[in-house]
C-alpha cells in the first residue's frame, strides 16, 4: 500500500469518526488507523533492507568495473577500457537511483513514526476520555469529560431499568397478577 493511500484512507476513516459524537466509534476508528499505520511502516522497513542490499551489490559492481578499467588502461588495453568505462557510467547511475531509493524509503519511515505517534497519542487520550471529540464544542456544564460520560451512562441505565418495569407491569397486568 503506497503512502498516499494510506494517508487517505486514514483521512476518510478519521473524518468519518469525527463527526460521529460516539467516542467508542471514535476510538475505534483511531486504533484501526494505528493498525493500517504499523502494517504500512513494517512494510517499508521490509522493504529497505532488499534495498540497502541492492545497493550495495551495485556499489561492488561499480568498484568493480572501475577497477578493471584501470587494470586494461594500465596494460594498454583501450577497448576493454572503453568497454569498462561504459559499465563504470551505468553503475554510477545505478548507485545514484539506488541511494535515492534508500534515502526515500528511510524518510518514509521516519514520516510514518512520526504520525504513527501523533496517532496513538490521539488514540491513548481518546481512550482515556481526555478531551472532546474533534470537532465538537466542549461541554458547557464545566465537568469532565469522564464524569460526562458516566452521568449518561447512569441515566441510561435508569432509563432501561425504567422501560423493563414498564414491561414488567404491562405483562403482569396481561397475566391478571396486579
Amino acid at each position: 500500500m503506497g503512502l498516499d493511500e494510506l494517508r487517505s484512507r486514514l483521512d476518510s476513516l478519521l473524518a468519518g469518526q469525527e463527526r460521529s459524537p460516539d467516542r467508542r466509534a471514535y476510538t475505534s476508528g483511531l486504533h484501526a488507523a494505528l493498525v493500517e499505520f504499523k502494517v504500512a511502516l513494517g512494510q517499508s522497513r521490509d522493504g529497505l533492507g532488499p534495498a540497502e542490499r541492492e545497493l550495495g551489490q551495485e556499489q561492488q559492481h561499480l568498484a568493480d568495473a572501475e577497477r578493471r578499467g584501470r587494470l586494461a588502461v594500465g596494460i594498454g588495453d583501450l577497448e576493454t577500457a572503453g568497454i569498462a568505462e561504459e559499465y563504470v557510467l551505468r553503475h554510477r547511475e545505478r548507485v545514484a537511483l539506488l541511494e535515492r531509493k534508500v534515502g526515500v524509503i528511510r524518510d518514509e519511515i521516519a514520516y510514518l513514526e512520526r504520525e504513527y505517534e501523533v496517532l496513538a497519542g490521539r488514540y491513548q487520550s481518546a481512550r482515556q476520555g481526555a478531551g472532546p471529540l474533534p470537532d465538537q464544542p466542549a461541554a458547557s456544564s464545566g465537568l469532565p469529560d469522564h464524569e460526562l460520560d458516566a452521568l449518561k451512562a447512569k441515566s441510561d441505565r435508569a432509563a432501561s431499568e425504567q422501560m423493563v418495569k414498564a414491561q414488567l407491569e404491562l405483562l403482569k397486568k396481561k397475566l391478571g397478577k396486579q
